[in-house]
């Protein structure tokens, strides 16, 4: 035996031995394994950068117990006083509340908080107005955390409003993901934002190349610890004006006002400590709520955070306990479809159950080609199942919503993926509010007008190259 051959083995004897202590699921597992034996050595940089599953950022995210110094527990105690009447208001109404709450809970720590008042934007026109004009009128702080954060002209007319905030002696604190902004004209970009004051940093220096695959991909902006927004939008005029041929961008966005605010300031307060080495914020940025606030707004928020180095994938779970908690019907908005079998199989039984489980994802979109190909099998294997599959080809889709009986909505950054259940750090909200459901579900219902029906028959009757690539492309699924 060659010293090439022998090094080869006991180079694929160590990798196999190490993903198999790993305990990935078995098509992850043997994904990457075909991977190391096809590209040896290009299969392990590869794993490195994209494939290790646990180790993340900084320290553990858990939203109420942190892993930092602890002064937040006693800051957010209210909040956990909030949420034990909650489950009381919660365990009165309908049973798919009650359960989706409770799992919630025990995955993330994360408590539901009652007294909010919450808005639905839906796409950049109705987010950015409301965004820059609660920045405009900021007094103490200005925090914005986004995975892609785009040096155009949205981006400068950004620049010039934090920069006149700063001169009136507003604190400003941005993350950005230096993956999902990456290019040199940002950094150029920051380097301006910062000699403006603008306290500006990475999620994660790129240096850190053990860590390039945990990518924040969250969306927060919180104004004076009072107002806060999450969603599926960053910040770029592509969203205003998608170019590539795309007419229009679809999105979905919400603004909150009450105690979710304080929950949200607690999950940007544990990324910006891990981003940039400083203490969590002190008390002085989550305000006690005004007490005619706190009467008037009624509207059950609870915040769902995950990431590579939470305990449990809690993104997986709040999705999987959304459908099998439903009684009638499930709406699903999603740009990315790659399931977990887990997923997969809790819509196809929920379907042949006799459920209303409709699914709608984008048919094809800017970036990441691959992935819409292997989403055709996955979309098939549902749809023959009685899942309804719609593909939006009104402009480029990019909401995440989940809408379970009309009575609980979901909107986030997550992503029907591998890497928003497992890789990412991600950040949904929950609301637990009737009448908002019902704004989401009637946008869904708006956005069949620009969406034609997946056929799974006839996708199995069509052309076999195209389904042979999209059946390639699910072999490596599980590392998209």
């Amino acid at each position: 035996m060659s010293l090439l051959t022998l090094g080869l083995t006991l180079y694929f004897v160590a990798v196999a031995a190490y993903i198999v202590s790993e305990n990935r699921r078995p098509q992850s597992a043997f994904a990457w394994l075909f991977l190391f034996l096809t590209l040896p050595f290009g299969g392990l940089v590869i794993y490195i950068l994209f494939g290790r599953q646990r180790g993340g950022v900084g320290r553990t995210r858990k939203l109420v117990r942190q892993n930092l110094p602890g002064h937040l527990d006693s800051t957010l105690r209210p909040q956990q006083e909030e949420h034990e009447t909650a489950m009381r208001v919660l365990e009165a109404g309908p049973t798919p509340a009650r359960r989706i709450a409770s799992l919630v809970h025990v995955t993330t720590g994360s408590p539901v908080t009652i007294a909010n008042d919450v808005e639905v934007l839906q796409d950049a026109e109705g987010k950015y107005p409301r965004l820059l004009e609660d920045i405009k009128a900021a007094r103490r702080s200005i925090h914005l955390q986004y995975y892609i954060w785009r040096p155009d002209a949205l981006g400068e007319r950004l620049r010039a409003i934090l920069a006149a905030k700063v001169a009136e002696g507003v604190d400003v604190r941005i993350i950005y993901d230096p993956v999902g902004s990456f290019g040199l004209r940002m950094a150029i970009y920051v380097r301006r934002m910062r000699r403006a004051g603008i306290r500006m940093v990475p999620s994660s220096p790129l240096w850190r190349v053990h860590t390039i695959s945990y990518r924040n991909h969250r969306k927060i902006a919180v104004i004076d610890g009072r107002i806060g927004y999450t969603g599926g939008l960053n910040i770029g005029e592509e969203h205003l004006r998608p170019g590539g041929g795309w007419r229009a961008w679809r999105d979905t966005h919400l603004r909150l006002t009450g105690s979710a605010v304080r929950m949200l300031q607690a999950v940007f307060a544990v990324d910006w400590s891990n981003a940039s080495g400083e203490p969590l914020l002190g008390p002085e940025h989550f305000p006690p709520l005004e007490e005619p606030a706190r009467a008037s707004c009624r509207q059950p928020v609870q915040l769902v955070v995950s990431g590579p180095d939470s305990e449990w994938r809690a993104l997986r779970q709040q999705y999987f306990a959304m459908i099998t908690a439903a009684r009638h019907r499930v709406r699903i908005q999603t740009p990315y479809f790659i399931l977990e079998d887990s997923l997969a199989e809790a819509l196809k039984i929920a379907a042949m159950s006799g459920l209303d489980v409709s699914v709608m994802v984008a048919d094809g979109g800017p970036d990441q080609r691959v992935v819409y190909w292997a989403a055709h099998t996955y979309l098939a294997e549902i749809a023959s199942a009685g899942v309804e599959v719609l593909l939006h080809r009104g402009g480029f889709l990019h909401a995440k919503t989940v809408v379970t009986d009309g009575e609980v909505a979901s909107v986030g950054s997550g992503n029907w993926d591998i890497r928003s259940f497992s890789i990412n750090y991600e950040l949904n909200a929950v609301i637990y509010d009737p009448a908002i459901a019902a704004r989401i579900e009637a946008a869904y219902d708006r956005d069949r007008a620009n969406c034609r029906r997946f056929d799974a028959e006839r996708y199995r009757a069509g052309p076999p190259l195209p389904r042979f690539r999209d059946s390639l492309a699910r072999l490596v699924s599980p590392l998209l």
